[in-house]
């Protein structure tokens, strides 16, 4: 990801392998990572069974927020693509009983399509099981 991208707060792909090393540690049981991105210290990854958001504060990073999203209990979800102008494309994710949604902004060089199947999908999953 390059430097400006990281100021702007674009997230990118990242190496599953990479982040089950330095997060693997917060996983379930037989959970692994399906796909992961990253936006400057904060990551966004997809298991088969929820949504993980790390938020790393401050500016040692020593406070980190771990927000855990059952994919059971999203409730919507919409996707922005980028545009000739606005280069970010943009997720946005209600969960049940919050009035707001989640809302993360991807850099261009992400397919933000490959994101809402892999959200789809989970949750299709998730319903079926």
């Amino acid at each position: 990801m390059g430097f400006l991208q990281s100021l702007v707060g674009n997230a990118s792909s990242v190496s599953v392998e990479d982040v089950t090393r330095e997060w693997g540690s917060i996983l379930a049981k037989d959970e692994k990572i399906e796909v992961a991105y990253k936006l400057v210290r904060d990551y966004i990854i997809f298991t088969k069974n929820r949504l993980i958001l790390i938020d790393v504060q401050g500016i040692t990073g020593k406070k980190i927020e771990i927000k855990s999203v059952p994919f059971r209990s999203i409730v919507a979800f919409s996707v922005e693509t980028a545009g000739v102008l606005d280069l970010n494309a943009e997720l946005s994710i209600w969960v049940a009983s919050t009035p707001f949604a989640i809302k993360k902004t991807f850099n261009k060089d992400v397919n933000i399509y490959e994101v809402q199947a892999v959200l789809a999908d989970a949750i299709a999953f998730d319903k079926n099981n």
